[in-house]
């Protein structure tokens, strides 16, 4: 009867996912399920993390209203290699996330596309204080679309946009847990490959490149609040000198994993977005807006 149960809540809240509706052309960031391994004190330390969650539903007859049926995949791999020798740290973590969903009313659809690399080399001075350098990329593997325009319209692809940070600063990190990176002279660029898209990214006609100039800052906390629940929370801003300085780019990543078991872990995410120079979203596309995302999934992981 337990085991019974237990299925029962898996495959409720697998169902969940699967009606989430997952905004358009949004990167995401560094989701492991535990916290930072602060047992790592000298050389490289090399890791993996794959996470698969499936929800499939059906119906027949239902007066309240439901899909006939359903089904989603989720998949999730992240990838890590931290170096700690004497002074420098680096360390290097790469998101790939993709997830569809197929529904009877509306097909196939894309329920969230993410690649993030992101690396800092920092030198420590002092045990809080630290000198270097932040490197980031962000884009997706596979078209987006806006499904509210009929024909649907592409809104987003492969390497349309990416966007490239190179940020060096300074880094205070006062506890394991918490760290704020600050750089007030950082370079950022998107580029989109494809023509028919640049305009949605405010890029020039004839060209692909969107170069910015400005200061960066990256707030990272990573703890373990109670026992088996980790909360990761990354905030990213960005001022561009060149245009609007007021106007600042913001990336927030939040996660809260409870591990079940070695194989179960449930997450919840809540992510957020604002750049000032994507144009889909406000007054039928020709204005920036908030975009928010939430998902709660159960899945299952494996860690090397």
């Amino acid at each position: 009867m337990k085991k019974l149960l237990l299925l029962s809540l898996l495959f409720t809240t697998l169902e969940i996912i699967a009606q989430d509706q997952t905004v358009k052309d949004l990167e995401a960031t560094a989701k492991r399920d535990l916290a930072d391994d602060t047992s790592h004190k000298e050389g490289w330390k090399v890791g993996a993390l794959f996470n698969l969650g499936l929800a499939q539903g059906n119906s027949s007859n239902w007066a309240a209203g439901a899909e006939k049926n359903s089904f989603a995949v989720n998949s999730y791999v992240n990838l890590f290699a931290n170096l700690k020798r004497g002074k420098n740290v680096w360390k290097n973590n790469l998101d790939l996330f993709y997830a569809q969903i197929t529904t009877a009313s509306q097909g196939t659809r894309k329920n969230d596309d993410r690649i993030d690399l992101f690396s800092k080399y920092t030198y420590k001075f002092k045990p809080k204080w630290g000198v270097g350098i932040v490197g980031n990329l962000r884009t997706q593997f596979t078209d987006g679309y806006d499904y509210n325009k009929t024909p649907k319209e592409r809104t987003s692809s492969f390497f349309a946009p990416a966007y490239m940070t190179l940020a060096p600063g300074i880094d205070w990190t006062p506890t394991d847990y918490f760290s704020i990176f600050l750089s007030p002279a950082s370079a950022r660029w998107t580029y989109v490959g494809i023509d028919s898209l640049t305009k949605l990214y405010s890029i020039d006609p004839g060209k692909k490149w969107r170069s910015e100039f400005g200061a960066f800052m990256s707030i990272n906390f990573n703890k373990e609040i109670m026992k088996n629940v980790i909360y990761k929370s990354r905030l990213d801003l960005y001022s561009n000198y060149l245009h609007n300085p007021q106007n600042v780019d913001l990336f927030w990543t939040n996660i809260i994993a409870l591990k079940v078991n070695k194989w179960l872990t449930v997450t919840y995410n809540l992510d957020m977005i604002y750049d000032d120079d994507v144009r889909i979203f406000g007054d039928n596309g020709t204005s920036p807006a908030l975009q928010l995302k939430s998902l709660l999934s159960v899945g299952f992981s494996a860690r090397l």
